[in-house]
């Protein structure tokens, strides 16, 4: 019998293998990535004192309505024009990028590309 692969569980691997990597500091905090089926969220973390400073996702009505599907790529990229906006907005210039574990293709490639594009730098 074939044993199914559990991809959540291989993706939570490589977070853990990231995070161990990556800290967030008051000076230059952690953008963190979250994508699910039908919505994408970014986060703005300080690690070390363990606060969000800034999120965004694809459930925020102004993306919602600017974007076809919550799913898209082009959805992604309105959120990392979002959450790099609040960011600066907040006083955050730069942050370390956090992808979650997934791979950096796609949705997670265009939110980047977003916040690169809102002013953010990486």
């Amino acid at each position: 019998m074939f044993k199914k692969v559990n991809r959540n569980k291989n993706r939570l691997k490589r977070h853990r293998r990231i995070r161990n990597k990556v800290k967030g500091t008051p000076e230059r905090p952690r953008l963190n990535v979250f994508r699910s089926n039908k919505n994408i969220y970014a986060q703005v973390i300080d690690d070390k004192s363990g606060k969000t400073l800034v999120s965004s996702s694809t459930l925020l009505n102004p993306i919602k309505d600017q974007v076809e599907s919550t799913s898209s790529k082009e959805a992604a990229k309105a959120v990392g024009k979002d959450i790099g906006q609040k960011a600066l907005d907040a006083g955050i210039n730069e942050v370390v990028f956090d992808r979650g574990g997934y791979l950096y293709t796609g949705k997670v490639k265009e939110l980047a590309d977003g916040a690169r594009e809102a002013g953010l730098k990486f």
